[in-house]
């Protein structure tokens, strides 16, 4: 296992700045993934990392080793891309053997490391199939073997999922983080999808605009989002605008619709300017449920219901704003036709306040 460390890496082309001194550090056997839309520059860190793409600036260490001068086929790491890059004229055994045969290994050796291959990652059997007897997650499994037979330190992961169709992802995406698990390699995931980083990921790294927004558990990413566009990107939010009265020890005292309530913050907001207070459907409180809590509690009309199976879904309309609450579909629970009015609220620890333009300084 190896630990990674990126030093204020940067990549430019001419004027544009596709990376930009992005520093990190991925701690060994984890599982890290990079999350963003497209043109984030995900994809060129990862490429950076893997020795095809130069750095403009800064520096790759590996266990202390510095890896930004060495070529792709000096820093033994593996990495496996999107397409998979299976050979269609070889097997299955062939295709995995490859980079063995390159590092001039003897027959015994290859026969060994491909049986072992094989069998991490369930294709034992296989050896004499050819691409196109293999299902799209197959071909995934091959391409990850062809890369792990060598060993390598690091495995790279570029959008490897994007090509399956949505039943498959889902499968493969549980067998991949458990398959890393089992390995215990150290491993960087590319991806754009955020189902796909909170589940698999022990970090994640939320990239915008060739930088890391935040960084931190699925969990903190999901639930302590520290600026809107991390909000907006991971999941839904309620996004509400309201007057801050007083920020004290992460807690925020602000005013909405003439009501007083609090919310945790980790910015130093100023006294009586505008702010965001975010909150995540499903942490909206409706009726006796919000009422048993004891929280503060606000008027709330119904504009509609939707139906969304094991969910209902509510759109309000509270202090002059829209706001969407989520709530299980069960058969004891209050529900409440458009029109209706209810009493809405949330816990402080479930909402959280952000300065109005998404950034403002951290109050530790």
């Amino acid at each position: 296992m190896s630990d990674i460390r990126l030093e204020q890496l940067t990549k430019s082309y001419g004027d544009s700045v596709a990376v930009d001194s992005v520093s990190l550090q991925i701690r060994e056997g984890e599982f890290y993934a990079l999350l963003g839309p497209s043109g984030c520059g995900k994809s060129t860190t990862l490429r950076m990392v893997a020795g095809f793409v130069k750095p403009t600036a800064g520096r790759i260490v590996v266990d202390g080793q510095n890896l930004t001068p060495l070529p792709p086929e000096k820093r033994d790491i593996g990495i496996v891309f999107q397409n998979y890059a299976i050979f269609p004229h070889m097997s299955v055994a062939d295709n995995i053997a490859f980079g063995l045969k390159l590092r001039k290994k003897s027959r015994s050796e290859i026969d060994t490391a491909v049986r072992a291959a094989l069998e991490q990652v369930g294709l034992t059997g296989f050896e004499d199939r050819f691409q196109r007897n293999l299902s799209g997650g197959q071909q995934q499994r091959v391409a990850l073997a062809r890369v792990l037979v060598t060993e390598p330190r690091i495995l790279l992961l570029d959008e490897p999922l994007s090509a399956l169709d949505k039943t498959l992802r889902e499968e493969m995406k549980f067998w991949i983080k458990n398959l890393q698990q089992k390995l215990g390699i150290t491993t960087i995931y590319v991806t754009h999808d955020q189902d796909e980083a909170l589940t698999m990921s022990d970090r994640i790294g939320v990239m915008r605009a060739g930088q890391i927004e935040q960084s931190g558990t699925p969990q903190q990413i999901y639930e302590e989002p520290g600026t809107l566009f991390v909000t907006s990107f991971i999941g839904q939010s309620n996004i509400l605008d309201v007057k801050c009265l007083e920020v004290k020890e992460h807690k925020a005292t602000i005013e909405l619709g003439g009501q007083v309530l609090q919310a945790s913050t980790h910015h130093l907001i100023g006294k009586g300017t505008g702010a965001k207070l975010v909150i995540r459907p499903e942490n909206v409180l409706m009726g006796q449920e919000a009422e048993a809590q004891g929280v503060p509690l606000l008027a709330a009309t119904v504009l509609d219901e939707t139906y969304q199976g094991a969910m209902l879904r509510y759109r309000l309309e509270v202090a002059g704003q829209e706001i969407v609450a989520e709530r299980q579909n069960q058969f004891h629970l209050e529900k409440w036709d458009p029109g209706a009015v209810v009493r809405i609220g949330w816990t402080e620890r479930r909402a959280r306040v952000l300065p109005e333009d998404g950034a403002g300084s951290s109050s530790g």
